[in-house]
């Protein structure tokens, strides 16, 4: 079929059978629910941006399977361009929706585990690439959001995954058939897991020996009998549920992420991309973790457009767009921001072609892009509260200005600028707190920090990549030291 329209992918959302746990409750209609609904808004802009003429450019590329178009979140990158296209494209969306829109994951571990099945079969005789292409066709001819699944609840980070007192800490190989594999275990932070039609399931780290049943990769639909999903709390969640739209921020856009638990889940053989081939697990997390390290150049920056857009109207909203610091902060919020696209944009161009024939990021500056994103976020987010004054976590609630007697002085003692009407200073400083602490700083600031691993998983990478013998000997040559002397 072609590209999904945004209300054929609500519709196939639908049809799903979720078991889901909100706040302790099953939920029955996840696509309809409150809480849930922002974050499958989010997604379906990636469909409706992708039916655009205009868009078209970034949101859909060629198959190299079929010819025919496809939506880019579901494309293996075929050169440089793109996956400078990619980081482009996360950067709109970013824009578009002021929130983690949730089919990055799933686009990283496709193009992750395409070379690493294709280099497993090179080696081993195995026939794990034919099957990925084969599952790879089916999600681009429906137009599939797939979730990429690695983080495992790890229990105690001392242990490795054979050695846990609880097995099922890692997700793992239970049993093995004639038809296909029982798993069991968990995901955890699962981002969009509810808004996705598939799980490609991933390895967390690199496996010994001994953890051959830990080295694992399958694809399993979101509504796999024995899959199950426990909802991740977010701070100022249940203003939702409130029924405005001013208090809640961002009014139509979120982010999510979910535990997602495999009861005894049956993967027939057809899917599975790896099992118990652990020397191919470290290349598989450190491929995806670069791909995935790569999409923050491009989303946490889109998001970031937004976020200092809020804060210039704040400036003029308060009347103070002519103060000498407040505009040096703006500027520094643009440079800060540039400075993370810059990178996603410069591991997307120095990237190369896998023998598996789809291209990879460099992976030095990929994880120079995160080690970044782990930081100017948050200095962003400093300066759009430093920006917005105190206002911002101490206003008065959407209710108190609908009220019929105290909206009046809600709206007479919170006034800025005369001519800007106080409703819109409102939305502009819950905008900003939506970004910075609330439901939106899940996929902002604190996902900067933790989403595609913690700051020190980069520095690892950037010590393993950084090639320091080399330097060593450029500065032997400089100094005039022989080659072989100390």
């Amino acid at each position: 079929m072609a590209m999904k329209t945004p209300e054929q992918y609500e519709e196939s959302l639908r049809n799903l059978n979720l078991k889901v746990y909100l706040q302790g409750e099953l939920v029955e209609n996840p696509v309809d629910h409150p809480v849930i609904r922002p974050s499958l808004n989010s997604v379906k802009k990636t469909y409706e941006l992708a039916q655009m003429p205009e868009y078209q450019e970034l949101m859909t590329a060629t198959s190299h399977l079929t010819g025919e178009k496809v939506n880019r979140f579901c494309h293996l990158h075929q050169s440089t361009e793109d996956l400078v296209k990619k980081v482009k494209m996360q950067r709109l969306l970013g824009q578009k929706t002021a929130a983690c829109f949730q089919r990055c994951v799933g686009m990283d571990a496709i193009n992750a585990v395409d070379s690493v099945t294709f280099e497993m079969d090179q080696k081993l005789g195995t026939n794990y690439h034919d099957r990925f292409n084969s599952f790879l066709q089916r999600m681009q001819e429906e137009d599939w959001t797939v979730d990429g699944a690695m983080t495992d609840p790890k229990g105690d980070r001392s242990l490795s995954p054979s050695k846990q007192a609880d097995p099922d800490l890692f997700l793992h190989v239970v049993q093995k058939r004639a038809d296909g594999i029982i798993v069991s275990g968990a995901k955890a932070h699962q981002t969009g897991a509810i808004n996705s039609h598939w799980i490609l399931v991933m390895p967390t780290i690199a496996m010994g020996k001994e953890d051959a049943d830990y080295a694992v990769s399958f694809a399993a639909p979101a509504d796999a009998k024995g899959v199950f999903y426990i909802y991740g709390r977010q701070s100022c969640d249940t203003r939702k549920l409130e029924g405005g739209d001013i208090d809640v921020g961002n009014k139509e856009f979120g982010g999510h992420e979910a535990l997602m638990v495999f009861d005894r889940v049956f993967i027939p053989w057809d899917d599975v991309f790896m099992c118990g081939e652990y020397e191919f697990s470290g290349s598989l997390v450190e491929r995806f973790a670069g791909y995935h390290r790569q999409s923050y150049g491009g989303c946490k920056v889109g998001v970031g457009d937004v976020l200092i857009g809020a804060a210039a109207l704040a400036v003029e909203y308060n009347g103070v767009e002519k103060a000498s610091h407040i505009k040096d902060k703006l500027i520094e919020m643009i440079h800060l921001n540039e400075t993370l696209y810059s990178c996603g944009i410069a591991c997307s161009a120095e990237g190369k072609k896998t023998a598996s024939g789809n291209y990879i990021i460099d992976l030095l500056l990929a994880n120079v892009c995160k080690q970044n994103i782990t930081r100017l976020p948050y200095e962003i987010a400093r300066l759009a509260e430093d920006i917005a004054g105190g206002l911002m976590v101490t206003m008065p609630s959407e209710q108190d200005l609908r009220h019929p007697e105290i909206g009046k002085v809600v709206e007479k003692y919170f006034k800025g600028v005369a001519n800007i009407p106080m409703e819109s200073r409102m939305r502009i400083l819950r905008l900003i707190e939506n970004l910075t602490l609330g439901t939106a700083a899940v996929g902002y600031r604190t996902e900067s920090m933790h989403g595609a691993g913690s700051p020190q998983a980069q520095r690892v990478m950037i010590a393993r990549q950084g090639n320091l013998a080399a330097k060593k000997e450029l500065a032997k040559v400089i100094a005039g030291i022989p080659q072989n002397a100390k």
